[in-house]
């Protein structure tokens, strides 16, 4: 249901349209060259050494995480909330899953390797994916640190304690499982180091279906209880 609030509007000439446009455009401009420099800014990090040794249940069997780069010199993870046991793999991570298969083929030929992890066992993993029909490879941490390392997952201690470890803050503790990315180059020695994480909004832009959405009238129209995606969206097999 549209927010009727927004349907009520400016109407403008022709002329009076362009001139706002124009304006808006030069904010647009402003907007891409900020885009470019943040860009430029998250590449120039620092990278810390990946010390231990995550290994992952993969289709394929037992691999570490040097061997999910496959062949490439770069991998970005999505950490999938999917715990142990849950029936359905999160709304708002299935939301951004259905956007990976599409750039896939460009990524891995641009030496860029995408893969999910979760802590699901790998059987619960592969069923939800093929529900879904999705291709990218998912693979399952149930057993490591690893999403507890990356502050995805967390112990029945800290939240027993009220407090976990969130998007570079402490906040107050609720589910065990919670979304984000990190990336990961590996070098010409085989060491893999860990250059960037982001959680919460952070990935907005990774989701083609919210930048059209930003370019409509409605906008995201997310006008219900939670003012976010729990409001409309849907694993897209439930529409």
């Amino acid at each position: 249901m549209l927010d009727q609030a927004a349907t009520r509007h400016p109407i403008a000439s022709r002329e009076q349209w362009l001139a706002a446009r124009t304006a808006l455009l030069a904010k647009e401009k402003e907007y891409t060259r900020l885009r470019d420099t943040l860009a430029a800014e998250r590449r120039a990090l620092p990278w810390v050494k990946v010390e231990k040794d995550y290994v992952f249940d993969t289709p394929a069997g037992r691999k570490r995480l040097a061997d999910l780069f496959d062949g490439r010199s770069q991998l970005v993870v999505k950490h999938f909330m999917l715990g142990p046991g849950w029936k359905d793999g999160c709304v708002g991570c299935s939301f951004g899953a259905d956007h990976i298969d599409g750039g896939l083929v460009h990524l891995e030929h641009h030496d860029v390797s995408v893969v999910a992890v979760s802590r699901a066992p790998l059987a619960e993993i592969e069923a939800y994916r093929k529900r879904m029909g999705w291709r990218f490879r998912w693979v399952s941490s149930n057993g490591n640190d690893f999403n507890y390392d990356y502050h995805v997952s967390f112990t029945p201690a800290e939240l027993a304690n009220g407090k976990v470890h969130y998007n570079y803050a402490t906040i107050d503790a609720g589910i065990d499982e919670l979304p984000g990315l990190s990336v990961f180059v590996k070098d010409a020695a085989g060491d893999v180091f860990h250059t960037y994480s982001s959680y919460g909004r952070g990935g907005e832009e990774l989701i083609t279906t919210y930048m059209v959405l930003d370019l409509t009238p409605h906008g995201r129209n997310e006008t219900g209880p939670h003012h976010n995606l729990m409001d409309w969206v849907r694993r897209h097999d439930e529409y």
